[in-house]
């Protein structure tokens, strides 16, 4: 294991993911997919990242992202960071 940074950020992305396919457990619920859990672990940090450029301005972060504003607000609503991740 390289304890350098990756080149480019689609290399440390793509090694996360690998990391959580392999780690993969099927859920109890069978509704909830490996596509689901993946896209939860993932979105998180994207989320607080891009809401930290965005000084926590729901409106430009959205634009950042290419998303509905009120998109935004229901996924940092589903991650607990409707109140400034903080």
């Amino acid at each position: 294991m390289s304890l350098l940074p990756p080149r480019h950020p689609q290399e440390a992305i793509a090694k996360a993911v690998k990391g959580i396919v392999e780690a993969y457990r099927p859920e109890p619920d069978p509704r909830v997919s490996l596509y689901d859990q993946v896209i939860y672990v993932a979105e998180r940090p994207l989320l607080e990242a891009v809401m930290q450029r965005a000084r926590w301005n729901q409106a430009h972060a959205a634009d950042m992202l290419g998303i509905n504003r009120n998109t935004l607000r229901k996924k940092l609503r589903a991650h607990a960071l409707d109140k400034g991740g903080r």
